[in-house]
């Protein structure tokens, strides 16, 4: 069996400490950095990211294979960094102000991770103006915006004209997502992206930055 395939496997059943022990003998054996992670660590949480869509495995199988991920993604790092190996992209999540639910934003963060993305969390009762700051400072291709009440959608249109009054709106993406949202309501409030469920949001975002 490969190392690649080893990675995979592990990681997809939440062995932490196996995926750091193989990541760290890829390494040592010389194989590239990138590879280990398209090949072995993105690779795994893809074929979890598919199953999770297709109620295969739920929540707390994902939540253990992200760990097992960025238990890998930890000892890759310096090596990445020195080889100039850089994200697909860069992502703004968080829920919307007043809202104070986070399960939802964690999967959808832990499946952009898993597309190569890197996500800033803001964390939960976000301001539409903080969104924006975020966006700028960071160079982000990605709003991502979460919300599980129907009193606090409206906030995403905040966050949109937020976005249309700091001169950015032509630089940033806006998602949007969660129980009450839907395609109809992204149109309606001049947002770029719905998606129905955590994996379908990372395809997504994974599209934006590629088509750049």
């Amino acid at each position: 069996m490969s190392i690649f395939k080893e990675i995979s496997q592990n990681l997809q059943q939440g062995r932490a400490k196996n995926v750091k022990e193989l990541v760290q003998k890829a390494l040592d054996e010389g194989v590239d950095p990138k590879e280990i992670l398209e090949n072995g660590l993105l690779y795994g949480m893809n074929i979890i990211g598919e199953k999770f869509k297709n109620n295969e495995v739920y929540v707390p199988e994902v939540l253990i294979a992200a760990r097992a991920m960025n238990t890998g993604v930890e000892v890759l790092k310096p090596y990445l960094v020195a080889s100039g190996v850089k994200a697909k992209g860069k992502v703004i999540i968080g829920t919307v102000r007043g809202d104070l639910h986070d399960i939802g934003k964690n999967l959808v963060k832990m499946m952009m991770e898993g597309k190569g993305l890197e996500v800033i969390d803001l964390g939960v009762d976000v301001p539409s103006e903080k969104f924006i700051s975020a966006a700028m400072e960071h160079n982000a291709q990605i709003i991502a915006c979460s919300a599980l009440l129907t009193t606090t959608m409206g906030e995403m249109e905040n966050v949109v004209k937020t976005a249309e009054k700091s001169g950015i709106r032509d630089k940033v993406k806006i998602m949007v997502g969660g129980a009450p949202v839907t395609d109809s309501f992204c149109k309606k409030i001049g947002a770029d992206c719905y998606s129905p469920d955590a994996a379908s949001a990372a395809e997504c975002a994974l599209n934006i930055c590629l088509a750049g």
